[in-house]
C-alpha cells in the first residue's frame, strides 16, 4: 500500500471552537433551535460565526450542476523542477491521461513568465512522465517515461492493452522545438555540472554516455550490485555517487567513469541513504538507518535504534558519525517529503529534519559535529523543502499556523528565525529555487482550483505560470469550499476533518451523507484541492458528490499526518488492532447528530487503506453505514504481509501476530456485515493483491451480501488510465444514488419516506 499516527494542533489562532452540548443550541439565528442536535464531544471550526451553522456553506455559491467529467478535466501539476541556468522552471501537466511537459522563462528583465508545451502526447495511454532533470544549460529536459513494476518478474504497467506491450524508458526533449530523442530504458536520469555526460539506471546497470552522442552508439553500462537509486554526480563532473540498497542494507557507492573504478563508502550492515556531495567535491554526507528485523511490518515505529548522519572521505572511502539522534522521539528516521535529506550549506553546516520534539522539524549541526540547532520550532510539520543553488537556504512546505494547509517558508543554518514567504486561504507545496537564487516557484491550489505551478512574489503573492491550462467549462464558481471540523472518535480522541455542505437546500432540510476515508494511511487531506493525483482525484469526486446534494465529511483519521509522530505512529493501528476504525465510527456518529443529515442514509468511501477501513465499517457497523464503495482496500492483513507476521512470531505464542492480524481484518467480522457494497479494483494492482478483492467478493456472495464489482484488467494501485477514474467515480456516485438516493432525486418526498430509504 502506498507509502508513499496524540497531539492535536489548531487550526488557526483566529478560529472559534464551539463544543456540542446535550443541550440543543443554535448558533445562528437561521437555526432558530433546531440544527444542532443534542450531541456531546463534537467541536466545529470556523472563522466566523457563520460558519458554525449547520447546513450554511462558508461561503454561498450559485446553484452547482456540472458534469464528473467537468471537475475531472483541469490539469493535474507535479514534478516542479527548477533549472540550473536561465531562471527557468519545467513540470508534468496530466491533462485526461495525456501526460507532456510544460516549461517556463522569464521574459527580458523578468517581468513576466512566458510558459509553453514541449512534448505532444495525445493520448491516454497509461503511460506517465516523471524524474524530470534539466540539462545545465536549460535547453532540454530529460525525463522518465513509463511506469516500473514493484515485483522485477513483471512488465511495465500497460492497462490500455498496448499490444508492443510497455517499458519505462529515459527520454530527452529540446525546450526551444525539436523531436524526444530515447536513451534507453531505464530511469533516474543525472547530468554533469558541464553537461557533457548524462547516467541513469537500468536493469540492473549503471548506463551512461556523452551527450553528444545520445542514440548513435550504445551506452557504456557498470554491473553495480543491487538497485541502484539517489544518482548524484560530483561538482566537477568527474564521479557519479549512488545508493546501492541490497535489501537487508544498502551502501553509497561512488563510480568513476575515467578510470572505471567503483568503490563504496564506509559500508556497514545498515541502510545508508541520501548521499549529498559537499562543495569541494571531497566528501559526502548521507543518513545511516539501522536495520531493525521487523522494518517492513506496518505497525507503530515511535521509537527504535537511532538513526545517524555520516560524512566519508571519496578519497579513501573512510567514514565518520556526524550527529546521532537521541532515544525516544526522533530516533527512527522520518524523512520529508523530497529526494534529498541533508543539506551541505555553503558555511559548512548540514540542514536535516528530524523528529525530536514529535514534530517533523529542520535542525541544523557544523559538519564537524556538536549539538544540533532546532530550525523551525513549533507544534507543526514540515513537509518538503528545495535547497538554493547557492546553497544558502532551504525553501520548505509546512502547516505551521494552519494545520489543514500548506504554506512556504524560507530558513538558513544561521539561527535566525523562518520567513513566511505565502499566506492565506490557499496551498502552497513542493516549492523549487530558480538560478538566479531568488525567484521561488510552487504548487498551489485552493478550494476550487487544482494544484498548478506559479511564481512567488516578493510580496507574497502567487502569479499563475500557466492560466490558460485551466479548461473554460471548468465549474470553479460551482464548487464549495469545505469547513474544518474537530469531532470525537469513538475512544474520545479529537479527530480533524473537512466537512462539504451543499450550496442547495434548507439549512436543516435532512439528505445523505458521506464519509470519504483516505488511504496511505500516512496521508492527511487538506481544505482544497491535493497535491497528490490520488487524493486530487478524490477531490474532484467529493465536490462532484456534494454537487448531487450529498453531506461529504474527509476524514483525517489516526495514522494520518500532519498532527505530530504519535498521531501518526497511532497505537494499535491497521493490522495491530485497527484503533483507526474508532475515528470511522465517530466519523457515522458525528454526521448522525447533524440536523441537515438522514441517518438511515450515511454511506462511506475509500481507496487503499481507505478501503480497507470502508471495508472493516461495513463489516463492524452496517447499522450504522447503509452503503460503501471499497477502492482496492485490505480485506485479511495475512494475505497482504504473511512473511512479516512470520518473521515477527515469538516462542511464547507463535500465532499471536497472526490472530492479531485477522481480526484486525473485516474479513474477520463478514458475519454482521449487511450493507451494500461496490468493489474496485486494477487486477495487476502492485500495492494491494487483487486476491484481496477476490476473497471478500466470494465471502459476501456465500452470505447473500449485495456486492458489485467494477475490475480493470491490467491497471495498478493508483489507475493510469483516466478513463478508469471516469469508470470508477461514476459507477461511485450512480452506486450512491441507487442505494442511498441522492437528495435531488428524493426532495420533496415525505419525511418518513426518505428516512426509510436504502
Amino acid at each position: 500500500m502506498p507509502s508513499s499516527p496524540g497531539h492535536l494542533v489548531p487550526i488557526r489562532q483566529v478560529e472559534q471552537q464551539v463544543l456540542y452540548n446535550r443541550t440543543m443550541h443554535a448558533v445562528d439565528d437561521g437555526c432558530k433551535g433546531e440544527c444542532l442536535l443534542p450531541i456531546a464531544g463534537f467541536t466545529v471550526i470556523g472563522s466566523l460565526l457563520s460558519f458554525l451553522s449547520c447546513g450554511v456553506a462558508a461561503q454561498p455559491v450559485p446553484k452547482q450542476e456540472f458534469a464528473l467529467q467537468q471537475v475531472m478535466s483541469a490539469p493535474f501539476t507535479s514534478n516542479l523542477v527548477a533549472a540550473p541556468a536561465g531562471g527557468a522552471f519545467a513540470w508534468v501537466s496530466d491533462v485526461e491521461g495525456k501526460r507532456n511537459i510544460w516549461v517556463t522563462s522569464a521574459s527580458a528583465g523578468g517581468a513576466r513568465y512566458v510558459s509553453h508545451q514541449i512534448t505532444d502526447y495525445a493520448s491516454d495511454d497509461g503511460q506517465q512522465i516523471s524524474q524530470l532533470t534539466w540539462a545545465p544549460d536549460a535547453k532540454a529536459v530529460l525525463y522518465v517515461r513509463g511506469g516500473s513494476s514493484n515485483n522485477p518478474e513483471k512488465a511495465a504497467p500497460n492497462p490500455a492493452h498496448l499490444p508492443g506491450g510497455a517499458e519505462q524508458d529515459v527520454w530527452i526533449v529540446p525546450v526551444d522545438g525539436g523531436e524526444p530523442r530515447e536513451l534507453g530504458e531505464g530511469s533516474s536520469p543525472a547530468v554533469t555540472p558541464s553537461g557533457d555526460m548524462v547516467s541513469w539506471f537500468s536493469a540492473g546497470q549503471i548506463r551512461y554516455e556523452k551527450t553528444a552522442q545520445i542514440g548513435s552508439a550504445s551506452p557504456h553500462s557498470v554491473q553495480a550490485f543491487g538497485d541502484c537509486s539517489g544518482f548524484a554526480w560530483s561538482p566537477d563532473g568527474t564521479k557519479l555517487a549512488f545508493v546501492s540498497d541490497r535489501g537487508s542494507h544498502s551502501f553509497i557507492g561512488v563510480y568513476a567513469p575515467a578510470t572505471n573504478t567503483l568503490k563504496y563508502l564506509d559500508p556497514g550492515t545498515d541502510h545508508d541513504l541520501y548521499p549529498m556531495w559537499s562543495p569541494d567535491g571531497r566528501q559526502i554526507v548521507f543518513v545511516r538507518i539501522p536495520y531493525f528485523k521487523e522494518e517492513d511490518f506496518t505497525q507503530p515505529q515511535r521509537t527504535g535504534e537511532p538513526w545517524s548522519i555520516r560524512i566519508a572521505e571519496v578519497a579513501t572511502g573512510k567514514g565518520h558519525e556526524v550527529w546521532r539522534a537521541a532515544p525516544g522521539p526522533g530516533s527512527v528516521f522520518r524523512a520529508l517529503d523530497a529526494g534529498q535529506q541533508v543539506f551541505w550549506t555553503a558555511g559548512d553546516h548540514l540542514i536535516f529534519p528530524w523528529e525530536g520534539d514529535g514534530w517533523t522539524h529542520l535542525y541544523a549541526v557544523s559538519v564537524r559535529g556538536g549539538p544540533a540547532r532546532l530550525l523551525t520550532p513549533g507544534d507543526f510539520e514540515a513537509e518538503d523543502a528545495a535547497f538554493s543553488p547557492n546553497r544558502k537556504t532551504v525553501v520548505y512546505s509546512s502547516n505551521e499556523g494552519d494545520s489543514e494547509r500548506r504554506h512556504i517558508w524560507e530558513v538558513t543554518a544561521t539561527g535566525s528565525a523562518p520567513v513566511a514567504l505565502t499566506h492565506g486561504e490557499g496551498i502552497e507545496t513542493q516549492p523549487a529555487v530558480a538560478s538566479d537564487n531568488r525567484t521561488i516557484a510552487v504548487l498551489r491550489s485552493d478550494a476550487r482550483l487544482p494544484i498548478r505551478p506559479a511564481i512567488v512574489t516578493s510580496r507574497g503573492e502567487l502569479h499563475d505560470l500557466a492560466p490558460q491550462a485551466i479548461p473554460a467549462d471548468f465549474p470553479a464558481t460551482q464548487l464549495v469550499v469545505p469547513q474544518p471540523v474537530i469531532y470525537s472518535a469513538t475512544d474520545g480522541l479529537k479527530i480533524h476533518a473537512d466537512l462539504f455542505l451543499p450550496a442547495e437546500g434548507g439549512k436543516c432540510e435532512r439528505r445523505p451523507a458521506i464519509v470519504f476515508v483516505h488511504g496511505g494511511s500516512q496521508r492527511q487531506m487538506l481544505l482544497g484541492w491535493h497535491p497528490m493525483g490520488y487524493y486530487s482525484n478524490a477531490y474532484a469526486l467529493n465536490q462532484y458528490l456534494v454537487s448531487r446534494g450529498y453531506v461529504v465529511l474527509s476524514i483525517n483519521y489516526r495514522s494520518g499526518i500532519g498532527y505530530g509522530l504519535d498521531f501518526r505512529e497511532a497505537l494499535q493501528y491497521g493490522p495491530t488492532g485497527a484503533s483507526e476504525f474508532r475515528d470511522v465510527e465517530g466519523a457515522g456518529l458525528y454526521l448522525r447528530s447533524r440536523c441537515d443529515v438522514d441517518a438511515a442514509r450515511i454511506g462511506i468511501w475509500g481507496g487503499s487503506w481507505g478501503g480497507f477501513l470502508t471495508a472493516l465499517a461495513l463489516a463492524r457497523a452496517s447499522d450504522l453505514f447503509s452503503a460503501g464503495v471499497d477502492m482496492s482496500g485490505v480485506h485479511d492483513w495475512n494475505i497482504d504481509h504473511p512473511d512479516n507476521f512470520l518473521i515477527s512470531d515469538t516462542a511464547a505464542d507463535p500465532g499471536a501476530r497472526w490472530r492479531l492480524a485477522w481480526e484486525s481484518s473485516p474479513l474477520a467480522s463478514i458475519d454482521t456485515w449487511r450493507s451494500p457494497v461496490l468493489l474496485v479494483q486494477g487486477d495487476n494492482d502492485d500495492e494491494v493483491p487483487f486476491l484481496q478483492t477476490v476473497e471478500l467478493a466470494a465471502a459476501l456472495r456465500r452470505r447473500k451480501v449485495e456486492v458489485q464489482e467494477l475490475v480493470f484488467p491490467d491497471e495498478v494501485h493508483d489507475f493510469l488510465l483516466f478513463r478508469d477514474w471516469m469508470a470508477a467515480y461514476t459507477a461511485t456516485a450512480d452506486f450512491f444514488d441507487h442505494h442511498l438516493g441522492s437528495w435531488k432525486a428524493v426532495r420533496g418526498s415525505s419525511p418518513v419516506s426518505r428516512n426509510m430509504h436504502r
